[in-house]
């Protein structure tokens, strides 16, 4: 026996008000997602350097690579400044998350760095009080650092990390390593956490390459992997110009199959 209709017919002027205030939610939608992605990547714009000024005796590039997943955008930044003290500071971090929220703190983030910077020179104290700063921000958030010092005049190198992963040095004469040096928690968690610092004294030629765990960890790749990549290609490229040695550095991410977004920054030098 047919089944009976319980309600009236719905006419085809209905289906079609109905298909069209469906459309119309759907594209809101849509508008306000395009929103959300032109605000993060307007945020991240503002945390990259557009241009790099000219460093005492260093030669400097940098590279990013979005996230292939969510907004595209994720919390991934660089920075290099001289200091009040005639030395240069360079930055390397990664934010928790691949949103807006992301991309504003990563912004609040790299305008403490430079803050605490002009009171104090040293990588240790400069992630120290960022840290207490970014505790007392109150974000659920948290995001890991690399910063490190360059004195031009002695050629000393000076590094410190909040529970980022380590950098990478090459000489010309064909050395090269990971620099496991030691570290703190990441920057935000809780306050008054101590970062200790490894000391270097950079002669001749050579690289040091800051880069975000998205360049060297995927699918396809351990993140112990991946840095060996990195180091057997800054050794190999090690005389290159710091664009052309940042280009190579970004495509391992390529090679790892990843999805967050990637950073790297270069300092070549000859002394």
């Amino acid at each position: 026996m047919p089944r009976r209709r319980t309600g009236p017919p719905t006419s085809a002027e209905e289906r079609l008000r109905t298909l069209g205030e469906l459309t119309g939610q759907i594209l809101e939608r849509i508008r306000l997602q395009q929103a959300r992605v032109e605000l993060a990547a307007a945020l991240q714009r503002q945390c990259l350097p557009t241009e790099i000024p000219p460093l005492p005796g260093l030669r400097v590039a940098g590279r990013y690579a979005p996230a292939r997943d969510g907004l595209d955008i994720g919390g991934d930044w660089y920075d290099v400044f001289r200091m009040p003290d005639g030395s240069v500071g360079a930055a390397i971090g990664d934010v928790q998350g691949h949103d807006v929220e992301a991309a504003a703190y990563m912004g609040q983030v790299r305008t403490c760095l430079r803050a605490v910077a002009v009171a104090t020179t040293d990588p240790a104290e400069v992630l120290r009080r960022t840290n207490d700063l970014l505790v007392s921000m109150g974000s659920e958030l948290f995001v890991t650092c690399l910063f490190l010092r360059f004195e031009p005049a002695t050629g000393e190198l000076t590094v410190s990390r909040a529970g980022h992963i380590p950098a990478v040095w090459a000489t010309a004469d064909g050395r090269c390593e990971v620099v496991m040096a030691d570290g703190g928690l990441p920057l935000g968690i809780v306050s008054d956490e101590k970062y200790p610092s490894t000391h270097r004294l950079l002669t001749g030629k050579g690289a040091f390459v800051l880069l975000t765990d998205g360049v060297v960890e995927g699918p396809s790749y351990e993140i112990e992997d991946g840095l060996d990549r990195v180091a057997e290609l800054v050794r190999a490229t090690c005389g290159a110009d710091p664009d052309t040695l940042a280009t190579e550095v970004i495509k391992v991410a390529d090679l790892t199959g990843h999805s967050d977004d990637a950073a790297v920054l270069v300092l070549t030098y000859d002394r």
